[in-house]
């Protein structure tokens, strides 16, 4: 099992799922539309384990952490 955490202002509790790679995560996460995750997910970065991934074919194991980042802005 792994856990997708949502960061900055998406308003979503942590969401645990069984998933073997980020395409299984990304179609899993597409069961949740009431939350509004596709808006989301069309412009977020995604990091497993703090790392930033760019490849749905990334194998995940048992623990694992993907973190949803949505663009940011500073001054």
């Amino acid at each position: 099992m792994v856990e997708v955490e949502f960061l900055g202002p998406i308003k979503i509790d942590n969401i645990k799922l069984e998933a073997s790679n980020l395409l299984e995560v990304k179609e899993a996460l597409k069961g949740y539309s009431e939350l509004e995750l596709g808006e989301w997910l069309k412009i977020c970065a995604v990091a497993v384990n703090d790392e930033i991934a760019s490849d749905l074919n990334v194998a995940l194991k048992d623990g694992d952490k993907i973190s949803i980042l949505p663009p940011v802005c500073g001054g």
